[in-house]
């Protein structure tokens, strides 16, 4: 079921373009119950969009953390059913800072394909402001064709999008920016104390060689792994709620 107030208008070949992965992959993941099944237009032909694009990107990003099939299920079950575009693009976001950097290469035209519109040369200069991507200045960086390259964080690129039309100054964006990543590594420093201290008591004085630290490692990175959906989702409802508050709060004070 389509959420977004903006009419599915995405063939299957158009949303794959989008999202970057192949038809095949987006037919699986609709066999898997992971996609909604497409509105019916005219012809018989099925038409997707902008939810769907959310739900695939978030599906790829859980992929990309290393999340199976089945585990990918549950977390899209324990998720509302009428969730939009703008709150999968959340969850997408939340989930992806645990996600190693992912920078592609991508020309110009691959990369408005990616966004889904046309950047215009003030577009590129906010999300280049934004990290999202950078000009490519080595020799050779140009495509075959001729083409403008640029080395873009694609797991930013939808939400820096979003931010081209958010009524926001650049200066109050990137101040938020630095808001969120600085207490985000705040968290992500105090969980990764917490998981290394309790998985280090089960260590031996006697036995804390290397063997056994490097056991000890691999013992933190699976706790982390498995520790991954719930924590997110805590980071997630927790962030919104305490967003709604303060928001709640400011508005009532200055009345």
């Amino acid at each position: 079921m389509t959420t977004d107030t903006q009419a599915p208008t995405l063939t299957v070949d158009e949303l794959a373009a989008r999202a970057g992965v192949t038809v095949r992959t987006i037919r699986f993941y609709s066999t898997r119950g992971l996609l909604p099944p497409p509105v019916i237009g005219p012809r018989r032909v099925g038409h997707y969009g902008p939810d769907h694009v959310a739900r695939l990107e978030l599906i790829e990003e859980l992929q990309h953390q290393g999340m199976t099939l089945a585990a990918i299920e549950r977390y899209l079950e324990q998720l509302p059913a009428d969730l939009s575009a703008q709150d999968l693009a959340i969850h997408r976001a939340v989930v992806a800072s645990w996600a190693p950097d992912s920078v592609e290469t991508l020309t110009r035209s691959e990369l408005e394909q990616r966004a889904g519109r046309e950047l215009t040369e003030e577009h590129l200069a906010r999300l280049a402001t934004m990290d999202v991507l950078t000009r490519e200045a080595v020799e050779g960086a140009e495509s075959e064709d001729g083409e403008e390259t640029f080395r873009c964080d694609t797991g930013q690129l939808r939400l820096g999008v979003q931010l081209l039309d958010v009524p926001l100054s650049l200066d109050a964006i990137l101040a938020s920016r630095e808001v969120l990543v600085e207490h985000s590594r705040g968290a992500a420093q105090e969980l990764a104390r917490l998981f290394h201290s309790e998985v280090s008591k089960g260590v031996p004085p006697a036995r804390a060689g290397s063997r056994a630290w490097g056991r000890a490692e691999q013992d933190v990175k699976s706790l982390s792994a498995h520790m991954q959906p719930l924590v997110v989702q805590a980071l997630l409802t927790a962030f919104q709620r305490s967003l709604k508050e303060e928001l709640r709060e400011a508005f009532r004070a200055e009345r």
